[in-house]
């Protein structure tokens, strides 16, 4: 186990990717992925507070399904997503600890910002800039894990670092649930933005982790050309690589169209919207947690055991779980199998995360590891945002037609597309077997 393999160092010595599979871990290396982890956290926590406020911000600023599909989507993820391949190469070049103290205190700021939001236009500009600042956090986090973790601990590294959206979405439901009857929707992204600010100012004084033994300094100035240069050489070295950003982005379109599950509990569901957001957030925390140690750790075993590659594992959970992913959207909440979906939609999302970024770092070369991390997370932001967007134009139009049920009727079908990942993934591990 993990903790067999801890080992004090030093002065708290930083490693690199060059450790062989026999080399231990240091305290260190635990307390820095456990404040990477705290900092994805609360980026989750920032993320979800609007589309677990619609029961609130909706009425009270006059929204559309369309106008919150576009402010939960597009509107936050066109920032996001461009600048995200961008900040990776950024991160493949500088001081990765600072990069992502800067995006932090950027994002945290804009978050305390849209608490004042009069409108849709008040809300639309700092969430256009928070993805910015959030674009930042991934590609240097996963770059900096994959110089610290070895390949043996490397799923469970990024699982853990992926407990940050299961974390931070439980999160995000207790404060609804909890603080908002106490601050108000507004006072919440105030004290979130705040806390934001603190971490940003520790995480700047902390020491950057030495690049792998392979790691080339690019001295070239970032351009379009130069991060095209280095995408291409990696997918064609890697088609397991393209394969599993395919299947990634067929899986996201239910994260993304289940933006709208808030409004799908309280409208067709029957719950009450602060009810309801506690109930979900144990769901959360308990399934997402689970989800990645399974995802992470599990990848990890599996690879080791059988040499094929981490995508394969996660086609088998998604594949077993496909049954009563359908069937949750189909039943009565007094249905005991409506709380398990509930609990394996959060565990699902939480195996995605080790097995899928892991395969990132297994098969790029330290040199490219942020830009293609950031093009991988500019490619599901992208699918999420447009899927959240063409999401409530289909629930507009489906109520406009005065058809019953439009909510599960849309988030049925997202989920059913979301299936094509599986022999996806199926496929790009058997063909990355070591």
């Amino acid at each position: 186990m993990l903790n067999t393999e801890l080992r004090s160092k030093k002065g708290g010595t930083l490693n690199n990717s060059s450790k062989s599979e026999n080399e231990t871990l240091s305290y260190g290396d635990v307390g820095f992925l456990l404040f990477l982890t705290l900092i994805n956290v609360l980026n989750y926590i920032d993320r979800q507070l609007l589309p677990y406020f619609a029961n609130w911000i909706v009425p009270e600023l006059g929204l559309s399904n369309t106008e919150f599909g576009l402010l939960s989507g597009l509107v936050f993820i066109f920032f996001y997503a461009i600048f995200g391949v961008f900040m990776g190469a950024v991160a493949d070049r500088m001081n990765r600890t600072r990069l992502i103290s800067y995006g932090l205190g950027f994002w945290s700021i804009l978050t305390a910002v849209s608490g004042a939001a009069k409108g849709f236009l008040s809300l639309a500009v700092p969430r256009l800039f928070i993805g910015i600042g959030e674009s930042v956090l991934t590609p240097a986090a996963m770059s900096i894990l994959g110089d610290r973790f070895p390949q043996r601990w490397r799923g469970m590294a990024l699982g853990v670092f992926g407990m940050g959206p299961a974390i931070g979405i439980g999160a995000s439901l207790f404060i609804v649930a909890y603080l908002e009857p106490i601050l108000g929707w507004r006072g919440c992204f105030y004290l979130l933005g705040s806390i934001g600010v603190i971490l940003a100012a520790v995480m700047f004084f902390l020491t950057e982790t030495p690049r792998g033994e392979n790691f080339k300094h690019d001295h070239k100035k970032i351009s379009l050309q130069s991060i095209l240069t280095a995408l291409r050489h990696e997918l064609k070295s890697s088609p397991a690589l393209l394969i599993t950003m395919i299947g990634s982005m067929f899986y996201m379109m239910i994260i993304g169209a289940s933006g709208f599950d808030m409004l799908w509990f309280v409208s067709e569901r029957g719950f009450d919207k602060n009810e309801i957001a506690g109930l979900i957030s144990w769901f959360a925390v308990a399934g997402g947690v689970i989800g990645n140690l399974v995802g992470g750790y599990g990848s990890d075993i599996f690879i080791r055991k059988t040499g094929v590659g981490r995508p394969f594992f996660l086609a088998l959970i998604l594949f077993i779980l496909t049954p009563l992913n359908l069937f949750y959207r189909l039943i009565e909440p007094e249905n005991i199998l409506f709380m398990v979906g509930i609990f394996t939609v959060f565990f699902q999302m939480g195996c995605f995360y080790g097995p899928c970024f892991g395969t990132i770092q297994d098969l790029v070369s330290p040199s490219n590891r942020g830009v293609v991390t950031g093009m991988m997370v500019m490619m599901l932001q992208l699918v999420a945002g447009i899927s959240m967007f063409i999401a409530g134009v289909m629930i507009d139009l489906l109520v406009q037609s005065n058809t019953p049920n439009p909510y599960s009727k849309t988030l049925l079908f997202f989920t059913i597309v979301s299936f094509v990942s599986i022999p996806l993934f199926y496929w790009a591990g058997q063909i990355s077997k070591r």
